[in-house]
């Protein structure tokens, strides 16, 4: 509670409406989301979400995470019962259990609690990533002492090298999000290596205006691996990992056949006037946007810190915006109020190749649209077929 008695008062003088969603409000919001199929409660049962807010009564982060983990260890145990009696059961049940775990710790694992209902979260996983055919591969690169964790899928049968997207998430989704969608693009005999971006889930460093110096690792590590085609590497990223795509198609583009970035956060997004207006108390996101985001940058502890860290990550700040860059693909949505659409029209207008845009004038975040375009169909319908034209293109 801390962080955020920090944030409330450091945010006083803001307006009534940009104050977080109470816990009574979030329960509305977030059942409201599952039945609709909204992020972040994409894939998530709504009498599961009901079952899980009866034990939810304050806004404390461990009282959170309990009512999840409770009904999530429902189904992980009936899933390891069922392993060897009716596998498919088992397989469902923990997917079951990992989405719930994994809303446990949502957004950040900020508690004891939240990191217990992570550590599930991937626990489950891995045992849902048991019945996968082609298997996942856990990968551990070495990093500066420490290691980047990594999940590793190629299509089976493959016959050479094969193409490969490096895959990463964004502030609170998580590697084990984009493991599962990506499983879409193997059967284009193209694999996909998804890895957690700076300052979330297992990523061993915060942001910072260096950070990127450990997907660079990972395109080495990628390099490496005979089984990959080395000369057929593109980036996939979403919100934050966007940002992390969008800069990666400038430095790395020499070795990246191009980049989709669904809302990347460029300039504007990272000015102070845009964390007081937009970001804080955001009502297109559940709750606890800033804590979040404070949480992923290296040495910022206050609100005040994160004003001043911010502006130095914007593109244009770093003289990165304008220099040669690799083909893109810039997904956004013009009602985005997380990520301003002035940057992404910023963006397409800078660098020294056409880029590629799909902009839903009615979007939100992401260019998600409940009902009309929401997250799966996007996924499906517009990055999956970019990302196959662009890696199964001749090379230059």
């Amino acid at each position: 509670m801390a962080l955020f008695a920090i944030i409330c008062a450091g945010a006083s003088a803001q307006k009534e409406e940009r104050r977080e969603r109470t816990i009574d409000e979030i329960r509305v919001e977030a059942i409201h989301r599952a039945e609709v199929g909204q992020y972040p409660l994409i894939g998530l049962d709504p009498a599961d979400v009901k079952e899980a807010f009866e034990n939810i009564h304050t806004s404390d982060k461990d009282e959170w995470a309990a009512g999840f983990m409770r009904v999530a260890d429902r189904y992980f145990n009936e899933a390891k019962s069922l392993e060897k009696s009716d596998p498919t059961k088992a397989n469902a049940d923990y997917i079951r259990a990992w989405r719930l775990y994994s809303f446990g710790r949502w957004p950040i694992p900020a508690s004891p609690g939240k990191q217990r209902s992570y550590e599930k979260a991937i626990e489950a996983f891995l045992a849902h990533a048991r019945f996968f055919d082609p298997p996942l591969e856990v990968v551990r690169i070495p990093f500066e002492g420490k290691e980047i964790i990594g999940y590793l899928r190629l299509p089976k049968n493959a016959k050479g090298p094969v193409p490969l997207v490096l895959a990463v998430n964004g502030l609170d989704s998580r590697k084990e999000d984009l493991a599962e969608s990506f499983g879409a693009i193997l059967p284009f005999g193209i694999g996909y290596l998804a890895v957690d971006g700076p300052g979330t889930g297992q990523n061993p460093i915060k942001v910072s205006e260096t950070a990127d110096r450990m997907l660079s690792r990972v395109i080495d590590y990628a390099q490496s691996r005979p089984e990959i085609d080395k000369n057929r590497i593109a980036m996939h990223g979403v919100s934050w990992g966007a940002y992390w795509a969008t800069k990666m198609a400038i430095v790395e583009r020499t070795r990246l056949r191009g980049a989709s970035a669904q809302s990347p956060p460029v300039d504007k997004f990272f000015q102070k006037d845009f964390l007081m207006n937009s970001l804080l108390g955001n009502r297109e996101y559940l709750f606890d946007q800033v804590p979040a985001l404070m949480n992923i940058l290296e040495g910022v502890h206050s609100l005040e810190e994160m004003g001043d860290s911010l502006p130095k990550m914007s593109l244009v700040h770093q003289g990165l915006l304008g220099k040669p860059m690799a083909p893109m693909l810039i997904l956004a949505g013009v009602k985005d109020t997380q990520v301003p659409i002035d940057d992404e029209y910023l963006l397409l207008s800078k660098g020294d190749v056409p880029k590629e845009a799909w902009i839903n004038p009615q979007g939100g975040h992401l260019g998600r649209q409940v009902g009309v375009w929401p997250d799966p169909r996007i996924f499906k319908e517009v990055i999956i077929p970019w990302l196959v034209k662009i890696l199964q293109g001749p090379v230059n």
